[in-house]
């Protein structure tokens, strides 16, 4: 507390000097702009007034009257100001010790209460006693330390004596807090649900209040600690002896702190007391579930259900009537585990008469609720389930099950939306609870919903999740979070389960009787830890609608798939869909701030580097500055994805990562709406058609297919990758078949957002090296032809592209000084552009300053020949270039030996002496790591000599020996 005193004394405008034996404490004051000293001593060089705040009277003692103490520089008339806990006797014979200095020396006696939090704060409550002439000499900084400054008349020990009296009431309420929740867990009580009753009942104390979820929630960061109250019990204790009255109470709870204290948690924050309760019986007062293995967990289930009912489920499903189901989906992310099912973003009448017609087992409207608020969805879906109801009375025989799709992590508008389905469609027999979903990871055991994270299950209500600014709340346990959400409304003990055990060995049949004899208007969760339960409770479920139940589904993506009895396929790729070559970018929109997505993007970025455009928006900008600020940053993204875009670069668009929140939930709510929107805006001003796109986040994937791609419908092809669907936007959309990959924010591990993004992005161009290893491995050359110009680049393609052949487009020195960068430009797009893998190559590089400039022109290769040179200078020359080109990822080919014929300006007669030398070569490699090698085994290109090309095919199987052994 000492340190959050002396920074309130400091911002409210007084000189402090500090000291602590911490020194990391005096660095913070430091860094606060205080003054800091080494020493008592050092301090208390002409001061006005010491304030003393240390944990126990020896510490006071060693202060004042230590080694390099405070009391022999203290000039006469200082004030002094004792605010540590320590016993009344301890303060009047400091007091009588401080006269007999005849230095007119004045103690203040000020002990405090409040905390940490207040004392920075200056809201203290501070007790006071001493001479009026210390008390006015201190009075205006123990004011600005106080919200409540008490005077206590007596002299000094008088206020230490009231600190007494608060301490022994703090310590008997903290350890009749720990003594009330150990019997309410004893009782198999829910701790939790007990500390929010007793918050309106008379048997509530504060301290009760601020200790109890310390307790609850297994969190003993030391705020105060159990010692202190060793110490201050223990001063009770000892004055009590000494007035002779008993103190019962107070003396069993110093026991059971000093209990605490002996089990080593005497530093822990003084709630932990209720560890020794805890010790003793072997109750756990904590509110929260455990972290488990999920491995052991799993393990731990008893077998599945032999049969797999799923084949069954749409004969069952369609054996009396025209029975569908329609599944409103909050945000995109529903579709999760289905395929060839259709969307509709649309909801009159007439589209959803359309929609009966053709007989679906299932179709899914986007509501995209999440981002409304309560009573904007419930208003939603009263109106969605009023155009159902008339639609349906237009097609004769049709029925439907309502599924509700919400977040497997518990996120939603429930019971909202739940209430107005019922309003309009009326009570039903059962709701339906069913937040799994396996390739998420969320897992509902003995009706505890957990969230996967590697090889951990953690408790949903302790995940990221359950703190979200509008959707928050603290019950994992799946019968609590209804009665938590429904405030009370259905009590947790109304609440009905379906158990592992019943779906794993008594299967549909049992499911079927459970839910019949559910009585009308029940809730009850299902428990799933396998797509194979999730099918038997399925099967079930449509035996007891064939008997004339009518449920009501509050779920998430894996219960639509088992009930409509789809079975999952592999991951969807570009090839699947008979998608041409890529000739523009995809554009990745990233809305969603959960640290998972983060996570993802910081990946994504990292796997793809240079390659992948990045374009950050900025949520302030967006959200909290003006509509002139916002525009302009609008336009700026807009401008940069355009071109990224058209230049065929994957480019991203995402919010910056900082989470701004409101003051309330309603607030929080249009700050997202801001952000969506100004994403929204970007999207539908991007005007280039890109190869894909993925949207990453809920919200954030609605709102850029409904508002800025115009989609009226969509058609769900499969997935993406598991939990992430891909869709093909409708006819009427911006983009018509674009593909549209709706990425959830809370699905994947880290690499998952790369993983997608790597199967769609435009392939990057071949380099030298991939063309030649793949011709290796495939036995067939690859042709390399010199460029001048446009055309020929333009015939070699063609060339390549009817033959379905690679190719290397080659620029010699004397073309790139003729056609510059410009002509390296030209071959680099053509080799974009192609349907053939294509590389451009630096052809016979033989001035060092030329090569320099070729490794900053682009190419992916270059040859360095120094052929012309002696072997050692060939080496140095080619060593020095070929440690550079490997540095920016080139292929190198050097050349040793030189041809026959006219090409290098050599006569026929020479060429006999310059074949390649194999062993020559062997140390050429070695020495020079360079990744080809033109040997010389004789000329069958340039000019032919009179007498024919004369080549050595002897020498072709030593150079292959030497290529193989490097």
């Amino acid at each position: 507390m000492g340190f959050g005193m002396a920074s309130h004394l400091l911002k409210s405008g007084f000189c402090v000097v500090a000291y602590d034996v911490y020194k990391p404490t005096m660095a913070r004051f430091a860094d606060l702009g205080g003054s800091t000293k080494g020493s008592p001593e050092e301090i208390a060089k002409d001061v006005e007034i010491l304030i003393i705040m240390v944990a126990n009277e020896s510490q006071a003692d060693s202060v004042l009257f230590g080694n390099a103490g405070a009391v022999p520089v203290l000039s006469a008339g200082t004030s002094v100001i004792l605010s540590s806990t320590v016993s009344p006797g301890f303060v009047i014979h400091l007091n009588r010790r401080l006269e007999a200095e005849c230095r007119q020396i004045k103690l203040v006696d000020a002990p405090v209460s409040g905390g940490v939090k207040r004392a920075a704060d200056g809201t203290l409550t501070i007790m006071t006693s001493g001479t009026d002439e210390a008390l006015h000499c201190t009075g205006s900084v123990l004011s600005a330390l106080s919200e409540k400054l008490y005077v206590i008349k007596g002299g000094c020990g008088a206020a230490s004596s009231v600190k007494m009296v608060n301490q022994l009431l703090a310590g008997v309420h903290i350890a009749s807090a720990a003594e009330a929740m150990s019997f309410a867990a004893r009782l198999n009580l829910r701790t939790r649900r007990v500390f929010e009753i007793m918050q309106h009942a008379r048997g509530y104390s504060w301290m009760f209040g601020n200790r109890v979820p310390h307790m609850l929630d297994n969190d003993y960061t030391p705020y105060s600690a159990v010692d202190i109250f060793v110490k201050d019990l223990g001063i009770v204790s000892c004055e009590s002896s000494n007035s002779r009255i008993p103190v019962h109470v107070s003396s069993i709870a110093h026991q059971l702190f000093i209990s605490g204290s002996a089990s080593g948690w005497g530093r822990y924050d003084d709630a932990a007391v209720v560890k020794v309760y805890e010790t003793l019986t072997g109750v756990k007062v904590e509110g929260k579930a455990p972290m488990l293995s999920k491995e052991d967990v799993l393990q731990s289930l008893p077998s599945e259900w032999p049969e797999d009912p799923i084949d069954n489920l749409v004969p069952i499903a369609s054996h009396s009537s025209k029975k569908f189901l329609v599944v409103l989906d909050d945000d995109p992310t529903g579709t999760q585990t289905v395929h060839d099912i259709e969307v509709l973003t649309e909801w009159p009448v007439e589209a959803l008469v359309e929609q009966f017609l053709k007989l679906p087992t299932c179709f899914f409207i986007l509501t995209n609720s999440r981002s409304m608020t309560a009573d904007k969805a419930m208003l939603l879906v009263q109106t969605i389930c009023k155009n159902l109801k008339a639609a349906a009375e237009k097609v004769p025989g049709v029925s439907y099950t309502i599924v509700l799709r919400g977040d497997s992590t518990l996120r939603g508008h429930f019971p909202e939306e739940a209430d107005a389905a019922v309003s309009v469609l009326g009570e039903m027999d059962a709701w339906i609870i069913c937040p799994f979903f396996l390739q998420g990871g969320r897992y509902t055991i003995n009706d505890i919903h957990y969230v996967a994270d590697s090889d951990r299950l953690i408790p949903a209500g302790e995940t990221e999740f359950a703190k979200d600014a509008v959707f928050g709340y603290k019950s994992s346990n799946l019968r609590q979070w209804v009665e938590e959400k429904t405030k009370g409304r259905v009590l947790e003990n109304q609440v009905s389960t379906i158990s592992i055990t019943l779906l794993r060995k008594q299967g549909p049949t049992a499911v079927c009787e459970h839910l019949c004899s559910l009585e009308k208007g029940s809730v009850c969760i299902v428990n799933a830890a396998s797509d194979r339960d999730m099918a038997v409770f399925a099967s079930g479920m449509i035996q007891a609608e064939l008997k004339g139940k009518r449920f009501l589904c509050r779920t998430a993506a894996s219960f639509v798939s088992a009930r409509i009895g789809i079975k999952p396929k592999p991951p969807i790729c570009p090839n699947d869909l008979g998608l041409k070559r890529a000739l523009t970018g995809g554009l990745i929109i990233v809305g969603s701030y959960v640290p998972k997505t983060t996570k993802q993007v910081d990946e994504l970025r990292s796997q793809f580097g240079q390659s992948l455009r990045v374009i950050e928006v900025s949520v302030e900008m967006v959200s909290m500055k003006s509509m002139e600020d916002r525009d302009q940053e609008i336009r700026r993204i807009v401008e940069l994805g355009n071109a990224y875009i058209q230049s065929r670069k994957d480019t991203l668009i995402l919010t910056s990562r900082q989470l701004i929140t409101g003051k309330t939930p309603e607030e929080s709510l249009e700050i997202n709406y801001k952000v969506s929107s100004a994403l929204v805006e970007i999207v539908r001003r991007i005007d280039s058609k890109p190869h894909y796109i993925i949207a990453k986040g809920g919200i954030t994937s609605s709102d850029i297919a409904t508002k800025a791609l115009e989609a009226k419908r969509a058609k769900v092809m499969g997935q993406a990758l598991a939990g992430v669907p891909l869709w093909q936007l409708g006819p009427e959309s911006r983009f018509p078949g674009v593909p549209y990959i709706v990425f959830p924010g809370n699905v994947g591990d880290n690499s998952a957002l790369a993983k997608v993004v790597k199967s769609w992005a435009s392939p990057s161009r071949s380099s030298t090296k991939e063309i030649l290893l793949n011709a290796e491995k495939g036995g067939y050359a690859v042709g390399a032809f010199n460029v001048y110009n446009l055309e020929g680049i333009e015939a070699v393609v063609a060339a390549a592209e009817a033959e379905k052949s690679p190719a290397i487009l080659q620029i010699h020195p004397s073309a790139l000084k003729q056609g510059g960068v410009p002509l390296v430009a030209c071959c680099i797009a053509a080799a974009e552009q192609s349907s053939v893998p294509i590389s451009v190559h630096y052809d016979h590089g033989i001035s060092k300053s030329d090569l320099l400039q070729a490794l900053e022109a682009g190419f992916d290769s270059v040859m360095v020949d120094g052929s012309h040179l002696t072997l050692g200078d060939n080496i140095l020359y080619t060593k020095s270039i070929s440690s550079l080109a490997h540095a920016k990822g080139l292929l190198v080919e050097a050349e040793l030996g030189r041809l026959s014929g006219s090409e290098d300006g050599m006569t026929v007669e020479e060429y006999e002496a310059r074949f390649t030398d194999v062993a020559q070569a062997e140390e050429f490699i070695d020495e020079t790591s360079i990744d080809a090698l033109a040997v010389c085994i004789g000329n069958v290109h340039g000019k032919y000599p009179p007498s024919g090309p004369n080549l050595k095919f002897d020498l072709r199987p030593s150079c292959i020996n030497i290529k193989e052994r490097s």
